[in-house]
């Protein structure tokens, strides 16, 4: 790893960076103040664009590349560094965790992305300092609608159980809950007791179960498999 100056207009955003949710205009705000106060603290780090291309690409430090184009700086010192097999997410990930918690939304996305990636729960779970549980978890965020995604995202997040039971129902039932339950400017914290409870369905074990599949498919009745 070495040091440069680039110009951070020329550097490419990685389509791979794991904090997609946009930060608050307060906290943009702050970053552009302290840049044209006393520039970049912590040098923003950068891998070569793959695939025999001339560029780099930005693997750490989107939010700073963005501030100091907004402050008209026309070079920035940069770390250089080199590829690595998973395109950096690992390293996004953790430095994103470092210098700010990830949300619950973009945590679960960096995860999904790891996962595809060939990493195994367990592997996340030691590299990040995450229980399994927990990282089995965020994974129920991938069964939930879109809509309530991007709510959650903005902080606003149901517990443990109201979240299983969000993740159980299907999308649909989930879009019809979520027509009456949605925020409103008025009301824009969600009542997820009153989402969860409308989507709530008598569950038993398979082992104490007393009648055959067929009966069980003639009332509608679903196995699933428990992750907890």
């Amino acid at each position: 790893m070495h040091l440069m100056k680039v110009d951070p207009r020329a550097l490419k955003e990685n389509p791979d960076r794991m904090r997609l949710t946009k930060s608050t205009p307060q906290a943009d705000a702050l970053l552009l103040a302290t840049i044209k106060a006393v520039g970049i603290v912590q040098p923003p780090v950068i891998t070569p664009e793959a695939g025999g291309g001339n560029g780099y690409v930005i693997n750490a430090g989107h939010r700073r590349v963005k501030q100091a184009i907004a402050a008209g700086l026309e070079e920035i010192e940069v770390l250089v560094d080199e590829a690595a097999n998973d395109n950096g997410a690992m390293r996004s990930m953790v430095e994103n965790i470092a210098r700010e918690p990830l949300n619950p939304v973009d945590q679960w996305r960096a995860i999904e992305r790891l996962v595809a990636l060939g990493w195994t729960e367990e592997a996340i779970g030691v590299a990040l300092a995450l229980p399994v549980r927990q990282i089995k978890k965020l994974r129920l965020l991938a069964n939930v609608l879109p809509a309530m995604l991007d709510h959650m995202a903005k902080g606003d997040m149901p517990n443990e159980k109201q979240l299983r039971t969000i993740a159980a129902a299907s999308i649909d039932e989930q879009r019809e809950v979520w027509k009456k339950h949605k925020p409103s400017k008025a009301d824009p914290q969600v009542a997820w007791y009153n989402v969860a409870n409308g989507l709530e369905k008598t569950r038993m074990y398979a082992k104490d179960a007393s009648f055959d599949d067929e009966l069980a498919k003639a009332y509608g009745i679903a196995w699933v498999e428990d992750l907890f």
